[in-house]
């Protein structure tokens, strides 16, 4: 359970909001503790997929960016400090100067966070700390923060754009440009790439192998699906916002291509890299074949043997390893 400070804050009287008014949330995981905020009043905003469907299913309102008039925020700051940032200044603007309630972890940057906050101008309340985190309220002139917006950015690889906060925001990631590197000189059919971030992997596949049919872009993280629709034009490309782990397709693909996530915030989860695995043999028909980059550490190829009849490593560095997995093996009859 996420630490409960935000309770403590209201409850303490450390922070406050409007008795009326709609008040917009950024970012609160599927298990953070709302329960002190007034449900028929919030606006949950959140564009991981997972964490999105998880409060959809509780029966708030939830969506991937704010819509409508807000008289207060609450942000749970995100690792990533350039995303951070974004969502403050969009926060302080959306509610015309506060009060936004921000609350993040000592691990996320919370302490040079409030920092910046002042030198840029902003009303800063005393912070609350617990749990090795703190929590703290922020008004001021609605655009005090507006030079944390992002801009267009630079450009990556001569025409990719990335947002603040997606995975490899500034530049292309070691592991997916080697998975490249190590991909046969002729692909065709059905492809997917599962966790395609802001499609690198897809596009560059899609400009090298014409006899593909169709490149499948499964991405939990809404702006990096975003960023992706940007810059994979090919008609080829289909789009899909949804978590790699439960997604279902029409039919089999032919070739599954991955750099499987293994973290969760900022705590290593082997499991969800697993699970990535899983759902590429789930996905692939009988004479389909994965092609997936893992941190060399990671014991990637005892778990890719349980799920196929064949595995080998085509190529690697000190860091990384690409395997290549082909026959997917079924489960039987009632053990799916």
């Amino acid at each position: 359970m996420h630490p409960n400070r935000l309770t403590l804050a209201l409850e303490s009287g450390a922070a406050a909001l409007p008795v009326t008014g709609r008040i917009a949330v950024f970012a609160p995981l599927a298990d953070t503790d709302l329960s002190a905020l007034p449900q028929d009043r919030v606006q949950i905003v959140q564009g991981f997929a997972p964490d999105h469907a998880a409060w959809a299913g509780r029966g708030w309102d939830v969506a991937v960016a704010p819509s409508g008039d807000f008289v207060a925020a609450v942000v749970f700051i995100p690792r990533a400090k350039a995303a951070a940032r974004a969502w403050l200044a969009q926060a302080l603007a959306l509610t015309g100067g506060g009060p936004v309630i921000v609350d993040g972890a000592k691990t996320d940057g919370i302490d040079s966070l409030i920092k910046a906050c002042r030198q840029a101008g902003a009303e800063v309340s005393a912070p609350l700390a617990k749990a090795h985190g703190k929590i703290f309220s922020l008004t001021g002139d609605a655009g005090a923060l507006a030079d944390w917006l992002p801009g267009e950015g630079a450009l990556i690889a001569g025409h990719y754009r990335t947002a603040p906060g997606v995975f490899s925001a500034d530049g292309v990631d070691r592991g997916s440009a080697l998975l490249l590197a190590a991909l046969p000189a002729k692909l065709k059919g059905r492809v997917a790439d599962l966790g395609a971030g802001w499609g690198y992997l897809a596009g560059e596949t899609l400009a090298r192998h014409p006899e593909i049919a169709e490149m499948h872009l499964i991405e939990a993280d809404h702006a990096a699906l975003e960023c992706a629709r940007a810059n994979v034009t090919d008609p080829r490309a289909r789009f899909h916002w949804a978590d790699v782990t439960s997604f279902r397709p029409e039919a089999g693909f032919d070739i599954v291509l991955t750099n499987p996530p293994f973290h969760t915030t900022r705590a290593a989860d082997p499991a969800l890299g697993r699970a990535f695995l899983a759902a590429a043999a789930r996905m692939l028909a009988p004479h389909g074949q994965a092609f997936i980059v893992a941190n060399r550490h990671l014991p990637y190829d005892r778990d890719l043997a349980q799920l196929f009849v064949q595995v080998q490593e085509l190529e690697g560095d000190p860091g990384f390893k690409v395997l290549h997995a082909t026959r997917p093996r079924r489960a039987p009859r009632g053990r799916r």
